[in-house]
């Protein structure tokens, strides 16, 4: 599903323009997304939890030669389901 079709469908189901419907799903998509640059969580009951995670620094191997290389440490985004999602899916 892309973000031009969640947006169609907020508008529909809110009975807004597109216009004001795009502009509230980038809103919602920025906040989220300036919560988890600070570090915080971001939780929607019943959907689910958005959080960051540590991932520590590694060695791993280029594919293509097989030789060493070092994976600098990095942050990454994980998403844990709520309870009323998980039961939706497994319908």
């Amino acid at each position: 599903m892309s973000k031009k079709v969640i947006v169609e469908a907020v508008a529909r189901e809110a009975g807004m323009t597109q216009a004001a419907a795009d502009k509230v799903v980038s809103s919602v998509l920025e906040a989220v997304s300036a919560e988890l640059a600070k570090g915080e969580k971001v939780s929607f009951p019943g959907f689910g939890t958005f959080e960051v995670r540590e991932r520590s620094a590694r060695t791993g191997r280029n594919p293509q030669t097989g030789a060493e290389i070092q994976i600098a440490a990095s942050k990454s985004v994980g998403f844990k389901q709520g309870s009323k999602l998980k039961d939706r899916v497994n319908d």
